[in-house]
């Protein structure tokens, strides 16, 4: 019985983790949805186009800008609905679909835009660098996912692409780190770099201790003994 308790213990307090990380992961996810729409009023009136005005007179940077957000946009909304595990038992179909049309947006416009966006990323070599990565790492983690489950393994689709959305959801988790240092008083550009990094390095943390997770529960799964 104190087995039962302690198993029972365990799956509410895991229930309580995703709780509070799925609940904000979507809010703010919806919220930078939301911030982003009026960028399709095509107004070069904003400030982030504003400190891009000579970039945004060239028509290949402007084409691949709005290419790139919509993008966003597309994978952030599509990805919420592929880790639902309702959906995955209920609505799979739902699950395919989404998925195909998420790696296709990311394969064939969210990444090359991304990447060649980078060499035009504001600050300096290394800033660049993260986003040439971030491009890079987008791409290969999704590739995988993709040849994956077409080989039928679906514990190793799902750890790429958790590695896929760790890299789609830096969009959202750099705008809190970059809110939180702007009200510390950090100066702009250095609160740009390190949320910039903090963003990328900490998503690809956190993916990795959910991979984990997830991996060592599938291994214990198959083996009772271990």
């Amino acid at each position: 019985m104190s087995n039962t308790r302690l198993l029972t213990f365990r799956q509410a307090l895991w229930f309580s983790a995703e709780l509070l990380f799925w609940v904000p992961v979507t809010l703010l996810s919806l919220l930078l949805v939301y911030n982003t729409l009026p960028y399709f009023s095509f107004n070069p009136q904003f400030e982030f186009i504003q400190e891009r005005i000579k970039l945004f007179v060239n028509p290949v940077w402007k084409v691949s800008f709005y290419i790139h957000i919509a993008a966003g946009v597309f994978c952030i909304t599509t990805a919420l609905t592929q880790f639902s595990s309702y959906i995955l038992r209920k609505r799979k179909a739902i699950h395919v679909y989404a998925g195909k049309m998420y790696v296709f947006v990311v394969l064939v416009l969210g990444a090359p835009t991304g990447f060649y966006m980078a060499f035009f990323a504001k600050g300096g070599y290394w800033e660049k660098a993260c986003f040439l990565f971030m491009a890079i790492f987008w791409f290969m983690t999704t590739y995988k996912g993709l040849t994956t489950i077409r080989n039928k393994n679906v514990l190793a689709h799902s750890i790429w692409m958790i590695r896929s959305y760790s890299m789609a959801l830096t969009a959202v988790t750099f705008r809190v780190y970059h809110l939180l240092f702007y009200y510390s008083g950090m100066d702009h550009l250095d609160n740009y770099a390190i949320s910039l990094w903090i963003s990328v390095l900490g998503n690809m943390l956190v993916a990795e201790l959910i991979i984990f997770r997830k991996t060592k529960h599938y291994i214990t799964s198959l083996n009772p003994l271990l």
